[in-house]
């Protein structure tokens, strides 16, 4: 039988239709997306601080935050005493996330706490603004002129006591001896104050704290200066070179109608997880972060300080792998 022979003209239909279906399944591949791993999910818990401090009203707004960008993803917040009690429960699985201050965790690194080698940097957040409060007709001027009274320090486990105890001793002042310290964090220190059991407290956090600010609406109260202790407190050693000379701006706090700045010392806050949390997760949870600073910053103003510039500085943690990725995926 004679074989059958493919006309020319049937020949060259067949070789178009074949490129065509070549262009077309190249142009499918090209506008279809690369593959994604899905979206993190499963609950995490992120540790704040004290319900009337920053931490715990920056928590609030970052979980609102995430639950928008990673639906799939359970948030829980829980309450601490502050930065050294939040690394404390991050390293005992307590927590997946929190914040912590740079000179806290240069802490509990120098001391070798448990797990402290696990710990891991997302971000530096925004700063805290070292306060020392008293009533308006107080003769303190000074946390020198501290000597005798009852002072509020911040409780046991705040990286407001450890920052309050390093002021003291710049202050030539002894925290065991010279003062009456009472161990109270701000959820308790502004009532003390108002009913005069305290003489005056110290307080860590951002500007402004609202705990301060509904102090200042019912009873005349007024900030004092720690400018003059910035240079005997870096003179302590190299634990102290976390903390910055700055000032509060007069209109910090409305409610005092203050008429000057008020000079005093500032740390960094960090985002901080830890080494073995999933890459995945530590880069959607930085992108958040990140993204969410304007809308944050609306209300907890300290957050609009967030900057991509500045985030990925967050000495003395490494950043983790994770959050390095999204720094690396978004630099121009």
């Amino acid at each position: 039988m004679a074989s059958r022979m493919t006309s020319p003209g049937r020949r060259r239909v067949l070789e178009v239709g074949a490129v065509a279906a070549a262009v077309l399944a190249l142009l499918l591949w090209w506008l279809t997306p690369p593959d994604e791993p899905p979206p993190p999910s499963g609950r995490i818990t992120v540790a704040t601080g004290v319900p009337t401090g920053v931490y715990a009203k920056y928590g609030d707004l970052l979980k609102q935050d995430l639950a928008h960008d990673l639906p799939a993803l359970d948030v829980r917040l829980s309450h601490s005493q502050g930065s050294l009690d939040n690394l404390q429960r991050l390293t005992g699985g307590r927590a997946d996330f929190t914040l912590a201050t740079a000179d806290a965790v240069a802490a509990y690194l120098e001391e070798g706490r448990p797990g402290a080698d696990r710990l891991r940097a997302c971000a530096r957040l925004y700063d805290d603004y070292m306060q020392l409060v008293t009533r308006r007709d107080s003769p303190v001027q000074s946390a020198r002129d501290l000597r005798g009274l009852r002072v509020g320090v911040g409780s046991d486990a705040s990286g407001v006591q450890l920052i309050t105890r390093r002021l003291l001793q710049a202050a030539g002042l002894d925290f065991g001896k010279d003062i009456v310290a009472v161990r109270v964090g701000i959820d308790r220190m502004p009532e003390l104050l108002a009913r005069g059991e305290i003489d005056a407290f110290f307080w860590s956090g951002g500007l402004p704290t609202n705990a301060v600010q509904a102090l200042g609406r019912r009873t005349p109260i007024r900030l004092v200066q720690l400018g003059d202790l910035v240079g005997p407190l870096h003179s302590l050693g190299r634990l102290t070179q976390y903390y910055r000379a700055a000032v509060m701006p007069a209109d910090a706090y409305p409610e005092l109608n203050a008429s000057q700045v008020v000079k005093t010392i500032a740390v960094a806050n960090l985002l901080v997880t830890v080494q073995d949390t999933d890459p995945d997760l530590a880069e959607s949870v930085t992108r958040t972060v990140i993204r969410s600073r304007d809308r944050i910053g609306t209300v907890v103003h300290a957050a609009q300080k967030v900057d991509l510039r500045s985030a990925i500085f967050t000495h003395p943690l490494p950043l983790h792998e994770g959050a390095r990725r999204y720094y690396v995926s978004v630099k121009p």
